[in-house]
């Protein structure tokens, strides 16, 4: 089940933020502000097993995405982005940025209908001091909520 952020779920979702390799804690306790901050949880107890934070504006950027280790490959990304999209406006641009070795990612997102717009070498720096190459994936959604 996906369903907007609480109050409550503050320390839930810092936790998950631990997951992802460049985590903005500042840009996570500031989503009312900026954006929208979607949470997939366990449907036994309505705890937060992954999350999705958009930034809000003329276009969305998907800024956050991260499911709990031990719940991924059941579908919450998925259904996250899913949800991201379908509460879009039509005419509006939704993008967000990954690593260009992440495959994983990168197929969830092309079967979605992302499509690459932009490469950006030396994007993201690793901890060995070496940069990675990023994507700009696009999604625009269409009349229906839908890609046209």
């Amino acid at each position: 089940m996906i369903r907007p952020a609480r109050p409550s779920d503050a320390q839930a979702l810092a936790t998950l933020q631990s997951y992802l390799d460049a985590p903005a804690p500042e840009l996570l306790a500031s989503f009312a502000a900026v954006g929208t901050c979607l949470v997939a949880v366990d449907e036994s107890d309505d705890r937060p097993v992954g999350y999705l934070l958009v930034i809000d504006g003329e276009d969305a950027h998907l800024a956050e995405l991260v499911v709990h280790p031990e719940h991924r490959r059941e579908g919450h990304a998925r259904a996250l982005l899913e949800a991201a999209i379908e509460r879009s406006a039509p005419g509006t641009r939704v993008t967000l940025v990954v690593d260009a070795d992440n495959g994983p990612a990168r197929s969830l997102y092309e079967s979605l209908g992302f499509r690459e717009i932009e490469s950006r070498p030396g994007f993201y720096e690793a901890e060995n001091g070496e940069a990675t190459d990023a994507v700009v994936y696009a999604y625009d959604v269409g009349g229906d909520g839908a890609e046209p």
